[in-house]
C-alpha cells in the first residue's frame, strides 16, 4: 500500500484511513456531512496526491494526445486545460483525464490513480511519434482546495491573481514560498477553488501555510466520502462507477467532449453511434419516497422488469433526498420518466432528472 507524502499528517489527525487505488487514503476526519457542508459553504482540503500525472514533451506532443484523447486538444492555449477521455479500441473507455497545455511542447495529462499504468501502456502504445514521456506521478503531490471562499483564503500565499484566474485555466508560479507551483481553476467539487501541484518534498510545508492561511475561513481537511457526495451532486462521472472499459462516452452524455473534427482512436465507430442513436442512456435520478440507492442496485420498470442498474448512489448531504445516476434504454431517459430502483426486497420510486442535482 502506498503513502502519500502527507499520509503521516492525516492519520495524526484522526482521519479514518482506507485502501484506495493502492494508496492508504483519508476517507473522512469528521464526518461526511460536515465536511461535504464545509465545501459548499466555505473552504475545506482534499490531498489527492494518489491522482496520476504524464509529462508529453517535444514537437509531435500534441498529435499523439490528439489520437489519443476524444477532445481536441488543438483548441488549447498556454495555461488553458481541458476535460477528455482516451477511447479504447472496443467503444469503451480507458479512462477520463485533464490536458493541461504547458506550452508548444509539453502538456501534463492528470489520470485517475487506479489507472496510471493502464494509461501509462495505453499512451505508450500509441506513440509513434517519438514524444518524450515522463511519469512524474511518484514525484508528485495534489491538494485540491475547494469552496467558494477558496480565492480568498489563499490569495496571500500567492502574488498570481487567484480571483482573476478563470475556470479551467492555470498558472505556474510562486506558492507558500515554493516555486514552479502548478495552480488550476479545477475541482471535482462545483463549488469553485483550485488545484495546485508540486513536488512531494514540499508537501508539509505547502500543507500548514495553507491551512495557516485558511484559519479564520474555517478551513478543514476533507476525506474522499465527501469527495464523492459532491461531484455526485453535480452528475460529473467516476471512472470505474459511472464509466468504464464498456461504457462509451456517447452513451454516458461525454458526447460534449467526444470532437469529430478530428480522427483519434476509435473515433468512425462512435461518430457512426452518435448518428445512429444509442441504446443505453446515463441518467440521473432522484428518489421520490426515503431510501439511499447504492452502486450496483437495480434499476427496474413498473413490471419489476430489470432495466438498468445503479453506477453510483448515495443521500444528497445539500438536498436531504437520495440521488444517484445508472444507465436504462434510451426510451426511458427523459426528464420526468419514472423508474424504480430496487432497495433491499422494495422498488422505490425515483424520477428522471435533469443534472446537476445540486445548483448552488
Amino acid at each position: 500500500m502506498k503513502n502519500t507524502a502527507l499520509t503521516h499528517i492525516h492519520e495524526a489527525l484522526g482521519a479514518k484511513m482506507v485502501p484506495f487505488a493502492g494508496y492508504n487514503m483519508p476517507v473522512q476526519y469528521e464526518g461526511i456531512n460536515i465536511e461535504h457542508e464545509t465545501v459548499r459553504n466555505s473552504v475545506g482540503v482534499f490531498d489527492v496526491s494518489h491522482m496520476g500525472e504524464f509529462y508529453l514533451k517535444g514537437k509531435n506532443a500534441l498529435a499523439l494526445i490528439q489520437k489519443v484523447t476524444s477532445n481536441d486538444a488543438s483548441l488549447l492555449h498556454d495555461g488553458k486545460v481541458q476535460y477528455s477521455c482516451m477511447p479504447n479500441n472496443d467503444g469503451g473507455i480507458v479512462d477520463d483525464l485533464l490536458v493541461y497545455r504547458i506550452g508548444n511542447e509539453e502538456y501534463m495529462l492528470v489520470v485517475n490513480a487506479s489507472n496510471i499504468e493502464k494509461d501509462w501502456n495505453w499512451i505508450s502504445s500509441h506513440n509513434t511519434f517519438g514524444v518524450e514521456m515522463i511519469n512524474n506521478s511518484d514525484e508528485m503531490s495534489l491538494l485540491a482546495i475547494q469552496g467558494p471562499d477558496a480565492a480568498e483564503a489563499m490569495q496571500s500565499l500567492t502574488k498570481l491573481d487567484l480571483f482573476k484566474m478563470k475556470y479551467y485555466n492555470f498558472e505556474i508560479g510562486t506558492f507558500a514560498g515554493v516555486e514552479n507551483v502548478i495552480v488550476s481553476a479545477t475541482g471535482y467539487t462545483g463549488s469553485g477553488g483550485f488545484e495546485i501541484y508540486f513536488k512531494n518534498d514540499n508537501a508539509e510545508k505547502i500543507w500548514n501555510a495553507v491551512f495557516k492561511a485558511g484559519e479564520k475561513f474555517g478551513i478543514k481537511p476533507i476525506g474522499l466520502a465527501a469527495r464523492d457526495t459532491l461531484r455526485l451532486e453535480m452528475g460529473f462521472c467516476l471512472y470505474g462507477n459511472d464509466i468504464n472499459d464498456t461504457t462509451s462516452p456517447i452513451e454516458a452524455g461525454l458526447g460534449w467532449i467526444t470532437k469529430f473534427t478530428k480522427d483519434f482512436i476509435n473515433s468512425e465507430n462512435l461518430k457512426k453511434q452518435k448518428e445512429e442513436g444509442i441504446v443505453n442512456k446515463l441518467i440521473a435520478f432522484e428518489i421520490s419516497d426515503k431510501g439511499i440507492p447504492r452502486h450496483g442496485y437495480e434499476i427496474v420498470n413498473d413490471k419489476g422488469e430489470i432495466i438498468g442498474e445503479v453506477t453510483s448512489g448515495t443521500m444528497s448531504p445539500s438536498l436531504k433526498k437520495g440521488i444517484g445516476m445508472g444507465y436504462v434504454p434510451k426510451e426511458l431517459s427523459k426528464i420526468g420518466s419514472e423508474i424504480f430502483i430496487q432497495v433491499r426486497n422494495k422498488a422505490i420510486p425515483a424520477v428522471v432528472v435533469k443534472l446537476p442535482f445540486y445548483k448552488g
